[in-house]
C-alpha cells in the first residue's frame, strides 16, 4: 500500500491539461480560463459623477452659480464651465471640462436656473476618476475558475468571449450484480445504485461533462463491453470491483484493455482498494464500492484530478483546524477521513464511522483527517479536517 500523497502524486500526474477552446462569456461560468484577459480600454473611460447632483468647478458654502446645461448618464455635455456656472449632472455621466467636484443635490437649492450651496457641505468630491476600476492592459490571469463577478470584470474589459479549458469528459461506471438503477425494486440480495448519482453530481460541480453508463454485470464479458463504450473520454470512473475478491474483475479486465496501472491499494480509511492508470487515451480511476468510500475518495482524489484536467495548478484543498468536541481513540495503520459536523463548539465525528452509511456522509460538512498511527484525542485537542464542499 501506498500513502494518500503518493497516491493522490499519481493521480495528478496522470490528469495532464486538455486543450482549450473559446466560449461566450454567456456560456463562461464555472469554465477554467486558458488565457489571460486583457483590457481593451480604461474603466471608467472617462472621469464620471458618482452621485446625482451640480458639477462646478470650486464649491464655496452659500455660493450662487448659475446652471448652464445638463449631463445624463450616456450623454455628455460639450462645453467648459466657468466661474460661477454649475451643470446638472446625473450618476454615471463625464465630469465637465472645468469642473471638479460635484455637490450632492440634497445639499443644492435651485430656482430656475440658479442654485445656491448650502452652507453644511461635505468634503467628499463626488469624482470617480478615469481607470479607476482599471486600465487598459490590466489583466485577469489565468488560470483561474471564471466566478460571476470575473465574468462581469472581462465584459467590463470589453470582452465577449473567453479562452478556456475544455471541459473533461468524465465516464462512470457502476459495478455489481447486486446492483439496480434507481426506481427499480430490488430484488433478492440486491440494492439501490447510488454512488454513481452522488459521483456525477461532485464531477459536474467540479466543472466535468459526465456520462453515466449501465451499470456492468460481474463478469468478464459485461465489464469489459461497458469499458469500451467509455473509449474516447478522459476519465473513466468505476465503482466497486476493484478488491481482490472472485468477483472483483475491474482490475484484470482493464488490464486485458491495456490499462498501464500507476498503483493499487492505499492506506485510507476508507477507500483500500483504490487503483488508477492510464488505459489507452483514458486515465482510469478505480473507486471502491462502498458508499462513502466512493464519495470520501471521490473528493480526495476524482476532484483534484479534473481540476489538473482543467490546467488548475495541482493544489489540493489544505486541512483547517478545529477542536474537538468529544474525544477520538488512537488511530490505526491507515489514515482515517473520519465524516463529521462543525459547530460553534468545535467538530464532532459521527457516531459511527461504517462506510456503507450514507446517512452519516450527508449529516456531515467536514472529514477529520487523521494521520496513520495518530494518538488518542481528548476533547478540545485541535485536529486538521477538510470541509466537504455543498
Amino acid at each position: 500500500m501506498i500513502s494518500v500523497q503518493e497516491a493522490l502524486d499519481h493521480c495528478l500526474a496522470l490528469a495532464t491539461p486538455l486543450p482549450s477552446e473559446t466560449v461566450p462569456l454567456t456560456e463562461a461560468r464555472g469554465r477554467v480560463l486558458a488565457e489571460p484577459v486583457a483590457a481593451l480600454r480604461d474603466q471608467p473611460p472617462f472621469a464620471t459623477s458618482v452621485m446625482d447632483g451640480y458639477a462646478l468647478a470650486d464649491a464655496a458654502p452659500g455660493a450662487r452659480y448659475r446652471v448652464v446645461g445638463e449631463a445624463p448618464a450616456g450623454h455628455g455635455w460639450h462645453g467648459r464651465l466657468g466661474a460661477g456656472e454649475a451643470l446638472r449632472i446625473f450618476t454615471g455621466a463625464p465630469i465637465p471640462e472645468g469642473a471638479s467636484q460635484v455637490v450632492i443635490q440634497e445639499d443644492v437649492d435651485r430656482s430656475g436656473d440658479e442654485i445656491r450651496l448650502h452652507d453644511d457641505l461635505d468634503d467628499a468630491r463626488h469624482v470617480r476618476a478615469a481607470g479607476a476600476d482599471f486600465r487598459r492592459g490590466d489583466r485577469i490571469d489565468a488560470p483561474r475558475r471564471m466566478t460571476p463577478a470575473l465574468i462581469a470584470l472581462a465584459a467590463a474589459m470589453g470582452h465577449a468571449n473567453v479562452t478556456v479549458a475544455r471541459r473533461p469528459e468524465v465516464a462512470i461506471v457502476a459495478t455489481g450484480d447486486e446492483l439496480v438503477p434507481p426506481g427499480v425494486t430490488p430484488g433478492p440480495g440486491q440494492i439501490t445504485a447510488s454512488n454513481h448519482l452522488g459521483l456525477k453530481a461532485m464531477a459536474e460541480a467540479a466543472g466535468a461533462c459526465v456520462r453515466l453508463l449501465p451499470i456492468a454485470k460481474d463478469t468478464e464479458d459485461g465489464l469489459a463491453a461497458c469499458l469500451r463504450r467509455a473509449a474516447g473520454t478522459d476519465l473513466v470512473v468505476t465503482i466497486g470491483g476493484a478488491s481482490v475478491g472472485d468477483h472483483d474483475l475491474v482490475g484484470p479486465v482493464a488490464e486485458s484493455l491495456g490499462l498501464e496501472r500507476a498503483f493499487y491499494k492505499i492506506a485510507m480509511r476508507p477507500g483500500k482498494p483504490l487503483m488508477a492508470g492510464r488505459m489507452g487515451a483514458s486515465v482510469l480511476l478505480g473507486l471502491p464500492g462502498n458508499p462513502v468510500s466512493s464519495m470520501v475518495c471521490g473528493q480526495i482524489f476524482m476532484q483534484p484530478m479534473l481540476a489538473a484536467f482543467q490546467g488548475l495548478p495541482p493544489a489540493p484543498a489544505k486541512p483547517l483546524t478545529a477542536r474537538l468536541v468529544t474525544p477520538l481513540p488512537a488511530n490505526g495503520p491507515r489514515a482515517h477521513y473520519m465524516r463529521a459536523t462543525l459547530s460553534d463548539e468545535g467538530i464532532t465525528p459521527a457516531d459511527s464511522q461504517d462506510s456503507a452509511l450514507l446517512t452519516r456522509l450527508a449529516d456531515a460538512d467536514a472529514l477529520i483527517v487523521r494521520p496513520p498511527h495518530d494518538p488518542p484525542r481528548e476533547a478540545g485537542a485541535e485536529v486538521h479536517y477538510l470541509p466537504i464542499p455543498a
